[in-house]
């Protein structure tokens, strides 16, 4: 009697925790499939823009780049939450926007692509362990196909710059930049280029301008700094030599709260500002001390020793912002000083020329010649400041790319192709896969085949007529076909042109892949006591 009622209770047990498994999974399946469909229809060259309304201050942003969205949408589930930490902070789309620069959205769309599948193996009684294993070995094949499908052609100058176009192109298609992607895609390809191997995009820099059409943007060999040159100081230096500092040169003003200064005259006033005229004036010999004929500051310059490097004949500019400084030390080779005691210690930027432009309605100081040849400036024009911006984050996922695929030179084919490769690959090791495991397996494959789904629903395309023709084309052996978005139709992605990184592919795949692993090993959601506050 016992031993049956221990049995009975330990079935009971064991319903009891499979159904919170259960319960748990649903609901973080829920949450993360509700992000995946958030973005996904900003994916591909036909994708929507979204209008991100801020609360607080009702300012409005206009894009389509998935890490932007993310990083703004307010979320109540905790897997959702999970999932954006992991896409955002941890490894996925923060790593992948940063380092690779694009293809944030197919990571978070794979990977609700992948939850989705998970969840209807787990109604149908497959152990979260087991779709893990599957995901695992799923990838690996994955890699391997897509490895196996890579070209390099660095070895052809002529060859690896159309690669580099090709690829800037794609990236290009889907943001709001699509409309003069040929110009855009130059230009980007470029700027890449001028680093000459290097993935610093510190030396590119990026100016927005309202202001006439996108397609009158264009690339500006040197540094521009957004400031103006002083009243009565020479617009035109060459041979520059430049002075970099962060030091207050306005009044030196008594920095006490509270502190008064009591005077019984005003003559006695009068000393007081002689003395402080007297004190700025040293600091000014000080600077001149270095031998420059440019002195760019952090901080503002107020009238007197603005007066003091005109009559000296050295242009000075005020103002510049922390990034300005920064970027301006890189390019022209200085440092940032804060104090001019030892000439002998102060590293000066040089350049061949600097002079004052006039872009648009504005003023600017462009700097020629610089120590870091590499550097270059992308002046960006647009009818609106939102148009910039989304224009800016374009371009930036552009050159991220292009600066990464110099380092690492393999190429892939875009428009649903390496997808359909991987999906191939990873169906024929499902086939020799014995037990529930190749249930996984067959799984991540239909989330792969999802991928160009979704860029055929973006168009307006009929989706399952499209991708089981491409699919029909893959197993006849038409390895580069793909879907071309402006014909509606199946052709050859590698005479077209649609190019991807390599290294964006595979970190895609990779990045979503231990997302959604991250997703499934949750048992449990534990609602957690609030930390404890210590007087």
């Amino acid at each position: 009697m016992r031993v049956w009622y221990a049995s009975i209770q330990r079935g009971v047990e064991g319903d009891g925790q499979a159904k919170m498994l259960t319960r748990c999974l649903q609901s973080s399946f829920i949450g993360a499939i509700a992000v995946g469909d958030l973005v996904k229809s900003t994916l591909g060259p036909k994708g929507m823009d979204k209008i991100l309304q801020s609360v607080s201050n009702q300012g409005v942003v206009v894009t389509n780049d998935g890490a932007t969205i993310l990083k703004s949408i307010a979320l109540d589930n905790a897997a959702a939450k999970v999932l954006v930490s992991i896409l955002l902070r941890l490894d996925c789309s923060k790593v992948q926007d940063d380092e690779v620069g694009d293809g944030t959205t197919s990571v978070c769309v794979l990977a609700a692509e992948l939850l989705r599948e998970a969840e209807q193996l787990v109604n149908q009684k497959v152990h979260p362990q087991v779709i893990i294993d599957g995901f695992r070995a799923a990838s690996k094949a994955a890699h391997e196909a897509l490895r196996k499908s890579a070209q390099d052609n660095s070895q052809d100058e002529e060859r690896f710059r159309e690669d580099l176009t090709n690829i800037s192109r794609t990236t290009l298609s889907s943001k709001v930049l699509s409309q003069d992607k040929e110009y855009f895609s130059q230009l980007a390809v470029d700027a890449v280029l001028r680093l000459k191997g290097s993935t610093n995009l510190e030396n590119i820099q990026i100016i927005k301008k309202t202001g006439g059409r996108l397609a009158d943007s264009y690339l500006e060999e040197g540094f521009i700094l957004d400031k103006r040159i002083g009243v009565n100081q020479p617009k035109r230096i060459e041979n520059a030599k430049i002075l970099i500092a962060n030091t207050a040169m306005d009044t030196d003003k008594i920095k006490v709260f509270g502190a008064r200064v009591r005077v019984d005259a005003t003559g006695k006033l009068a000393e007081l500002e002689r003395a402080e005229r007297n004190k700025m004036k040293e600091k000014v010999e000080k600077i001149k001390a270095h031998g420059i004929n440019c002195f760019v500051n952090r901080q503002l310059i107020y009238n007197w020793p603005e007066q003091l490097f005109a009559d000296a004949g050295i242009t000075a500019i005020e103002h510049a912002d922390f990034d300005g400084v920064e970027r301006l030390s890189l390019v022209t080779g200085g440092e940032i000083a804060s104090t001019f005691d030892h000439p002998e210690l102060v590293k000066l930027g040089h350049c061949d020329l600097i002079e004052e432009i006039m872009i648009g309605e504005d003023k600017l100081v462009r700097f020629s010649g610089v120590a870091a040849g590499e550097a270059c400036t992308i002046v960006l024009r647009g009818a609106t400041n939102q148009l910039l911006d989304e224009a800016e984050r374009s371009l930036h996922d552009a050159l991220c790319v292009l600066s990464q695929t110099v380092k690492e030179p393999r190429t892939v084919l875009g428009g649903g192709c390496s997808e359909m490769l991987m999906a191939k690959a990873i169906d024929e090791m499902a086939a020799s896969t014995p037990g529930k495991k190749a249930l996984a397996i067959e799984a991540f494959a239909r989330a792969l085949r999802q991928l160009p789904t979704i860029l055929a629903d973006n168009a307006g395309y009929d989706s399952a007529d499209l991708v089981t023709k491409l699919r029909a084309a893959h197993y006849d052996g038409k390895t580069t076909a793909g879907l071309d978005m402006y014909q509606g139709k199946v052709s050859d992605v590698r005479e077209l042109g649609i190019t991807e990184s390599y290294k964006l592919k595979r970190q895609v795949l990779l990045s979503a892949s231990e997302a959604a692993e991250m997703i499934l090993r949750v048992d449990d959601i534990i609602r957690c006591a609030p930390r404890q506050r210590t007087a």
